[in-house]
């Protein structure tokens, strides 16, 4: 189980917001770079990063603290989101020396777009499926759209990407566990690795997630309760590499 420490980017700042709304932030640090070192001493070997005024904008923003972050990481892979909706985006990324970049918007709206970059930028690319009861999310949460998770995350397996994230938004930043059920469905749906996001709380969490590593479910994406210490990542890698 791959446990993945998150640094959400706003106005060049390491932030957390509560079900990605953006008049409910909290600022955790103000050198996002200085967080990634953090993680990594606790022994993090993935780092995952939005730039969430991309996200509102639709195209990157904050380049200088996401390459910082990166450069921070070192050989530890980097995965981007955020405002992600063209090739030149991707390839922008990639050059800084990300390892993966976050699909979300677009990948909704254009599913095309997926299968255009599965192929030209392959191994490379991953999907964020955000959802509430079943219905994907777009354009920062704002919208729920008539879309399945399942039949895309399907889809979307078919079109090359590496890995889907799945992200139950009724449940992000609110620290009320995660919804394990859910994320096992889509796991046993699809063959490529699944990522669970949303609502990690305690190390109840990391272990309820190891228990269904074996369906599908390759890692986790955390993010407050490292912030607000409901969770120490180091004692959490332990467990799920003795679980593994």
């Amino acid at each position: 189980m791959l446990l993945i420490p998150a640094i959400d980017v706003k106005d060049g700042k390491c932030v957390r917001l509560r079900q990605g709304r953006m008049d409910d932030v909290t600022v955790f640090d103000d050198d996002p770079a200085a967080m990634a070192e953090r993680w990594l001493k606790a022994g993090a070997e993935r780092i995952h990063v939005v730039d969430l005024d991309g996200a509102r904008a639709g195209r990157p923003v904050n380049h200088g603290a996401v390459n910082r972050i990166i450069d921070a990481c070192g050989s530890v892979p980097v995965q981007i989101g955020g405002g992600i909706r063209d090739e030149e985006a991707i390839d922008t990324y990639l050059e800084m020396g990300a390892q993966y970049v976050i699909l979300g918007t677009r990948a909704i709206t254009e599913p095309h777009f997926v299968s255009d970059v599965g192929v030209e930028f392959a191994g490379h690319i991953i999907v964020g499926l955000d959802s509430r009861d079943g219905k994907v999310a777009i354009e920062g949460w704002s919208k729920l759209s008539n879309h399945d998770v399942i039949d895309l995350a399907q889809q979307f397996e078919r079109d090359g990407v590496a890995s889907i994230i799945h992200t139950d938004i009724s449940r992000d930043g609110m620290m009320q566990g995660l919804n394990v059920e859910a994320t096992r469905e889509l796991a046993l749906a699809i063959n490529i690795p699944t990522i669970a996001s949303g609502g990690v709380t305690n190390i109840d969490d990391i272990k309820a997630l190891c228990e269904v590593e074996d369906d599908g479910v390759h890692g986790v994406v955390i993010g407050r309760a490292l912030y607000e210490g409901t969770l120490d990542l180091a004692e959490a890698i332990k467990l799920a590499d003795n679980h593994g």
